[in-house]
């Protein structure tokens, strides 16, 4: 690991960082935000080792390599990283790069993700516990995860309630609140949700 102390770590990343996303250019000079945040990163920045991994992800002044990206995703996510554990994750999930399909260590990085706050995360704890995949189905449970996400305006979480509400699965079923949450859903962009609404007033019932 170089030796770097914090101080110019921090300014490497922070270098980088604005040369990246300086809006006065076209096109991001990554010839040299790259080897400022990969000095950061081999000194243990965790934010420049978040980055590098999405150069590694994107392509940017280095070769596309899944490997690569999930090493340093899985650096910066041990140190705390919620975005970085959320990749992890997925990386998981999905059987992408170096591993494979593991839907149990899926959800223990989904789960350290979504309690820190990333509502994509919350989301896929709630598919997990809803479907019972990587961890014992709890659909009570499932509708909690929905909840968090949704608090943030995730579409797919207040659709996802919506239905659950619809189904009454993990709540007590409720027309009024399936549509207040299909309607929610609508509003934030989910292209679906208007179908499920538009069903819902064509089946009307002694639902409240």
């Amino acid at each position: 690991m170089q030796q770097l102390s914090k101080q110019e770590q921090e300014q490497r990343f922070e270098e980088g960082y604005q040369i990246a996303f300086d809006t006065t250019t076209k096109r991001p000079r990554w010839d040299r935000v790259v080897p400022l945040w990969k000095a950061a990163a081999n000194a243990g920045h965790v934010r420049a080792q978040f980055y590098l991994g999405t150069c590694y992800d994107n392509g940017y002044y280095v070769s596309q390599d899944a490997a690569q990206a999930y090493r340093w995703f899985f650096k910066a996510a041990r140190a705390g990283h919620r975005d970085a554990q959320y990749n992890v994750a997925m990386y998981y999930r999905d059987g992408d790069g170096p591993v494979r399909v593991n839907m149990k260590a899926a959800v223990r990085w989904f789960c350290r993700a979504a309690t820190q706050g990333v509502s994509d995360a919350q989301l896929n704890m709630g598919y997990a516990c809803f479907y019972g995949e990587g961890i014992p189905q709890d659909r009570i449970a499932a509708v909690e995860w929905y909840r968090r996400a949704a608090a943030q305006g995730n579409e797919k979480a207040l659709c996802n309630l919506g239905l659950c509400y619809r189904d009454g699965a993990g709540v007590t079923p409720s027309k009024r609140w399936a549509r207040y949450y299909f309607e929610k859903a609508m509003r934030a962009g989910h292209k679906e949700a208007r179908l499920y609404l538009q069903l819902l007033y064509r089946n009307r019932g002694a639902i409240i």
